[in-house]
C-alpha cells in the first residue's frame, strides 16, 4: 500500500566511492553525520559511530586536527567497518597519515594546504589509495580575497571559492571528489548549490551548516535541503544540528522519506491529536518510534486517534489504526482485520508490525516489550 517512488529527476553526476558506499550517479542519496567526541577518546568515538550506524548512518566524518588524533583514528579504523571521512584542515602531513591508516575519504580543501608540492603529495596519495576528496566550502570561512571582493558571503562567493579548489584538482588530473558549499542561511546555501550544480559534474554534498538546535536546525535543514532535493540536486547529505548525531541521521532519513526519495524504517502517519482521540496518540507514537528504531524495512503505519480520518489513512497504509472507544479498528493491507484493546495498543502494535516486517526480512526479531 506504500506510495510510488518519487517523480523527482536527479541531476546527473559522476560517481565516486567512499568505502563501501557509492556516492553520485544513480546511487541512493547517502546520509551521514560527524562525531562530536574528542577523537583521541577512542572508546567514546567508537561508541558514537556504532550508535549512528545502528540508526542507519551510511558514512561518518571524524575530525583529525592533530597527529595525536591521527593515531587515535588508526585505532578507530581498526575497530569499525563504517565508511570514515577524515576531516583535516591545513596540515597535509595529517592527510597523508590518515590515508595510510585507512580513511575512506579526505575532507581537505586543496587551496588551504599550502605549497604546490604539498597539494600534489596529498592528491597523489589519494589517487594511489583510491580515496576521494571532499572539498568543503563554508560561508563562515571564505578566503580573505573573496571576502574583500564580495563584501559579504554570497552564493557567487561560495561558488567561486569552490571552483578555485576544483581547478587545483583538475590541474592535477584528479576527478574523484565531491563538493559542498554550505551556509547557515537557507537561501544563500540553496543559491550556491544551484550555481555550482551547473558548473561541475562531481557529486554534491548537501548541508545547511551550523543550522542550530534540534528543532530550529531540523526545520532549516528540511527547507533548504528539501528545495534542492526536489530539484534533483544532491548526492549525499548531512543535517548539522547542535544535538546528538543520532538525531542528524533520523532527520536526514525523514527528509528523504518525505520526498519519497529513499525509504528506511517505519513511516508513521499520525494525527496531532485533539479532543476526539480515543487513546493517547502522542504517547503511542513516541513509544513505537523508540521501540522500532532497529527496523530498516520500509513500511507505512498510520495511527489516527478517531474515526474521522482514521479509516481513510488506514486504507492506504501497510498497517493502520483508527481510534474508537475502548477498542480501535486495525487495518492490514487496506482491509479491516479486527480491533485492539486501547489499554495495550503499544505492545500489540509492535508485535504486529514486527510480524509483518518479518515476512519481508527474516532477520527482524519478533519478541516485544511486555508489561511486568
Amino acid at each position: 500500500m506504500s506510495l510510488p517512488e518519487t517523480p523527482i529527476v536527479r541531476r546527473q553526476s559522476k560517481q565516486i566511492r567512499v568505502g563501501s558506499v557509492l556516492v553520485g550517479g544513480d546511487a541512493p542519496i547517502s546520509v551521514q553525520t560527524m562525531t562530536n567526541t574528542l577523537t583521541t577518546d577512542v572508546e567514546a568515538t567508537l561508541a558514537q559511530i556504532r550508535a549512528v550506524e545502528k540508526v542507519g548512518a551510511d558514512i561518518v566524518r571524524v575530525s583529525v586536527p592533530t597527529m595525536e588524533a591521527a593515531e587515535a583514528f588508526k585505532q578507530i579504523r581498526a575497530q569499525t567497518t563504517m565508511p570514515l571521512v577524515a576531516d583535516i584542515h591545513f596540515d597535509y602531513r595529517i592527510a597523508l597519515k590518515v590515508a595510510e591508516y585507512g580513511a575512506d575519504c579526505l575532507r581537505i580543501n586543496p587551496g588551504n594546504i599550502g605549497r604546490e608540492d604539498r597539494i600534489r603529495a596529498v592528491v597523489d596519495c589519494a589517487r594511489d589509495k583510491g580515496i576521494p576528496i571532499r572539498i568543503g566550502v563554508n560561508g563562515g570561512s571564505l578566503e580573505k580575497d573573496i571576502q574583500e571582493k564580495y563584501g559579504e558571503p554570497t552564493a557567487d562567493a561560495l561558488v567561486e571559492s569552490a571552483l578555485r579548489h576544483v581547478e587545483i584538482l583538475d590541474r592535477l588530473n584528479f576527478d574523484q571528489f565531491k563538493v559542498s558549499v554550505k551556509a547557515s542561511d537557507v537561501f544563500l546555501a540553496v543559491g550556491a548549490y544551484r550555481g555550482l550544480a551547473k558548473q561541475i559534474e562531481q557529486p554534491l554534498h548537501l548541508g545547511i551548516t551550523e543550522a542550530g538546535g534540534f528543532r530550529s536546525g531540523a526545520v532549516k535543514s528540511s527547507i533548504g535541503l528539501g528545495i534542492l532535493l526536489a530539484e534533483g540536486i544532491g548526492d549525499t547529505l548531512r543535517i548539522s544540528l547542535a544535538a546528538d548525531p543520532i538525531e542528524e541521521i533520523k532527520v536526514g532519513f525523514d527528509i528523504l522519506k518525505s520526498l519519497r526519495i529513499r525509504s528506511r524504517g517505519i513511516n508513521f502517519i499520525a494525527c496531532p491529536s485533539c479532543s476526539r482521540q480515543e487513546f493517547d496518540v502522542i504517547s503511542t507514537v513516541n513509544q513505537l518510534e523508540s521501540r522500532l528504531e532497529d527496523i530498516v524495512v520500509p513500511m507505512d503505519v498510520s495511527i489516527i486517534g478517531c474515526v474521522v480520518n482514521g479509516p481513510g489513512e488506514a486504507l492506504i497504509a501497510d498497517l493502520g489504526l483508527a481510534g474508537a472507544q475502548r477498542k480501535s479498528a486495525l487495518y492490514d493491507g487496506g482491509e479491516r482485520v479486527g480491533r485492539l484493546d486501547n489499554r495495550s495498543l503499544v505492545d500489540e502494535l509492535e508485535r504486529r508490525i514486527r510480524a509483518k516486517v518479518a515476512k519481508m526480512d527474516p532477520s527482524v526479531q519478533i519478541p516485544v516489550h511486555t508489561k511486568d
